[in-house]
Protein backbone atom coordinates (compact mmCIF):
# COMPACT_ATOMS: atom_id res chain seq x y z
CA UNK A 1 0.00 0.00 0.00
CA UNK A 2 2.54 2.63 1.12
CA UNK A 3 6.31 2.49 1.22
CA UNK A 4 8.30 4.98 3.28
CA UNK A 5 11.88 6.15 3.42
CA UNK A 6 12.02 8.48 6.40
CA UNK A 7 14.57 9.91 8.81
CA UNK A 8 15.34 7.74 11.80
CA UNK A 9 16.62 8.60 15.26
CA UNK A 10 18.41 6.86 18.11
CA UNK A 11 18.22 7.70 21.79
CA UNK A 12 20.50 5.83 24.14
CA UNK A 13 19.45 5.18 27.72
CA UNK A 14 21.02 8.22 29.38
CA UNK A 15 21.19 10.67 26.47
CA UNK A 16 19.26 13.92 26.68
CA UNK A 17 18.88 14.23 22.90
CA UNK A 18 18.34 11.80 20.08
CA UNK A 19 20.92 11.49 17.34
CA UNK A 20 20.20 11.13 13.61
CA UNK A 21 20.37 7.54 12.44
CA UNK A 22 19.83 7.87 8.70
CA UNK A 23 16.92 6.64 6.62
CA UNK A 24 14.56 3.94 7.84
CA UNK A 25 12.57 2.19 5.12
CA UNK A 26 9.36 0.24 5.71
CA UNK A 27 6.10 -0.77 4.08
CA UNK A 28 2.57 -0.33 5.45
CA UNK A 29 0.12 -2.85 3.99
CA UNK A 30 -3.68 -2.63 3.94
CA UNK A 31 -4.12 -4.51 7.24
CA UNK A 32 -1.65 -2.26 9.08
CA UNK A 33 -3.31 0.81 7.54
CA UNK A 34 -6.69 -0.34 8.86
CA UNK A 35 -5.18 -0.83 12.34
CA UNK A 36 -3.73 2.70 12.22
CA UNK A 37 -7.10 4.17 11.26
CA UNK A 38 -8.82 2.22 14.05
CA UNK A 39 -6.25 3.50 16.54
CA UNK A 40 -6.80 7.09 15.36
CA UNK A 41 -10.59 6.73 15.74
CA UNK A 42 -10.16 5.20 19.20
CA UNK A 43 -8.01 8.15 20.34
CA UNK A 44 -10.49 10.68 18.95
CA UNK A 45 -13.39 8.99 20.79
CA UNK A 46 -11.61 8.39 24.10
CA UNK A 47 -9.34 11.47 24.22
CA UNK A 48 -6.48 9.02 24.84
CA UNK A 49 -2.87 10.08 24.58
CA UNK A 50 -1.41 7.33 22.37
CA UNK A 51 -1.91 3.76 21.16
CA UNK A 52 0.77 1.25 20.24
CA UNK A 53 -0.06 -0.89 17.19
CA UNK A 54 1.69 -4.21 16.63
CA UNK A 55 3.03 -4.88 13.15
CA UNK A 56 3.82 -8.02 11.21
CA UNK A 57 7.59 -7.95 10.76
CA UNK A 58 7.27 -10.20 7.69
CA UNK A 59 5.18 -7.64 5.77
CA UNK A 60 6.80 -4.51 7.23
CA UNK A 61 9.91 -5.03 5.05
CA UNK A 62 11.91 -2.98 7.55
CA UNK A 63 15.32 -1.76 6.40
CA UNK A 64 17.47 0.04 8.95
CA UNK A 65 20.80 1.77 8.46
CA UNK A 66 23.58 -0.82 8.66
CA UNK A 67 25.15 0.71 11.78
CA UNK A 68 21.86 0.31 13.68
CA UNK A 69 21.67 -3.47 13.64
CA UNK A 70 18.48 -5.47 14.30
CA UNK A 71 15.65 -4.42 16.61
CA UNK A 72 14.42 -6.50 19.54
CA UNK A 73 10.86 -5.18 19.10
CA UNK A 74 8.94 -2.93 16.75
CA UNK A 75 5.55 -1.20 16.87
CA UNK A 76 3.78 1.80 15.40
CA UNK A 77 2.95 4.57 17.88
CA UNK A 78 -0.25 6.43 17.01
CA UNK A 79 -1.14 9.80 18.54
CA UNK A 80 -3.21 12.85 17.63
CA UNK A 81 -1.54 16.03 16.44
CA UNK A 82 -2.51 18.70 19.00
CA UNK A 83 -3.23 21.43 16.44
CA UNK A 84 -5.97 19.61 14.53
CA UNK A 85 -6.47 16.18 16.19
CA UNK A 86 -5.38 14.34 13.04
CA UNK A 87 -3.73 10.98 13.58
CA UNK A 88 0.01 10.56 13.15
CA UNK A 89 2.19 7.51 13.55
CA UNK A 90 5.83 6.63 13.70
CA UNK A 91 7.85 3.47 13.89
CA UNK A 92 9.24 2.72 17.37
CA UNK A 93 11.54 -0.07 18.49
CA UNK A 94 14.57 -0.94 20.57
CA UNK A 95 17.97 -1.91 19.25
CA UNK A 96 18.75 -5.52 20.13
CA UNK A 97 22.41 -4.84 20.95
CA UNK A 98 21.90 -2.24 23.69
CA UNK A 99 18.17 -1.47 24.09
CA UNK A 100 18.48 2.06 22.66
CA UNK A 101 15.24 3.61 21.47
CA UNK A 102 15.01 3.70 17.66
CA UNK A 103 12.23 5.68 15.99
CA UNK A 104 11.23 7.43 12.78
CA UNK A 105 9.83 10.87 12.10
CA UNK A 106 6.03 11.05 12.22
CA UNK A 107 3.71 10.47 9.25
CA UNK A 108 0.08 11.56 8.94
CA UNK A 109 -2.23 8.55 8.71
CA UNK A 110 -4.15 10.46 5.99
CA UNK A 111 -1.05 10.21 3.78
CA UNK A 112 -1.59 6.46 3.47
CA UNK A 113 -4.70 6.84 1.30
Amino acid sequence: MSSFSIEGWCKTGNAEKSTPLGLIEFYINGVDHKHLEQAEEHLQKTQGKEVMVDVDMDTLELQLPEECGPLSDCQLRVYLRPSDQRGQFHLVGHRASDGSLIYSNAILIDQLM
